[in-house]
């Protein structure tokens, strides 16, 4: 589920220039991208700036490329992952289990690589900005799916004890932290899915009925709709 708020400024424009051509400067030094890709890169870490709210044109900037960059750095990871899947596949010479080996020090690999930016990449946003705004640099590389996800939990189980709306807080910030270096929106989306899947079987080991919490959510939100019309 996606929310995504368009908010434009004028301070906004020469950032956006500034930042063009730093993300066209990177796409010459990575091998597979082009100026096509920059440009959706650096559209999308506008957006993600925008809402942050920074009142230095020039910090935004530099915010601006640090997220530019992680998109960046973690397609490379996945455009090289894809070369060697694909020349794994097409190796006829391999047997079953020598492919299987191999396929698991190729994921291996990807794995210590992704982890290793997602941690300089939350330490570099750290020094730059404060925990509201490196939340919503998460958000927008995530679409929000947290908040829309929790709310929905809240509104569909009002009578759900604090340990157990923090539990549902805390897998959701996990799922999060995995999604925000998925190389795709269907990648990011089914990472809250899995914990989602965990939620409902932790609600329902709680003695939850989630199927008839649903269904009762949906006609509290029908019976809503009907007062209003």
């Amino acid at each position: 589920m996606r929310r995504v708020i368009y908010f434009f400024s004028g301070l906004m424009v020469s950032i956006f220039f500034l930042v063009t051509s730093q993300v066209m400067a990177q796409s010459n030094v990575y091998p597979g991208t082009d100026a096509a890709y920059a440009s959706v890169i650096n559209k999308r870490s506008e957006k993600i700036v925008e809402k942050l709210h920074i009142a230095n044109s020039a910090k935004a900037a530099k915010v601006q490329t640090i997220i530019a960059t992680q998109y960046f750095d973690l397609n490379q990871v996945y455009i090289l992952r894809d070369k060697e899947l694909k020349a794994l596949k097409e190796n006829s010479n391999l047997s079953k289990d020598a492919k299987t080996d191999s396929l698991k020090a190729i994921q291996n690999r990807v794995d210590l690589a992704v982890n290793k930016l997602h941690h300089n990449y939350i330490k570099t946003l750290q020094a730059n900005l404060n925990n509201k705004q490196v939340d919503g640099v998460k958000d927008g590389m995530t679409y929000s799916v947290l908040e829309v996800t929790y709310n929905a939990y809240m509104q569909m189980l009002p009578d759900l004890t604090e340990v157990q709306k923090k539990q549902i807080m805390d897998w959701l910030i996990e799922a999060r932290e995995h999604a925000m270096d998925a190389g795709s929106s269907e990648k990011k989306h089914a990472w809250f899915g899995k914990y989602k899947g965990r939620i409902n079987n932790y609600l329902s080991k709680a003695g939850i009925n989630m199927k008839q919490a649903e269904d009762d959510w949906k006609a509290r939100i029908e019976a809503e709709k009907n007062k209003k019309s």
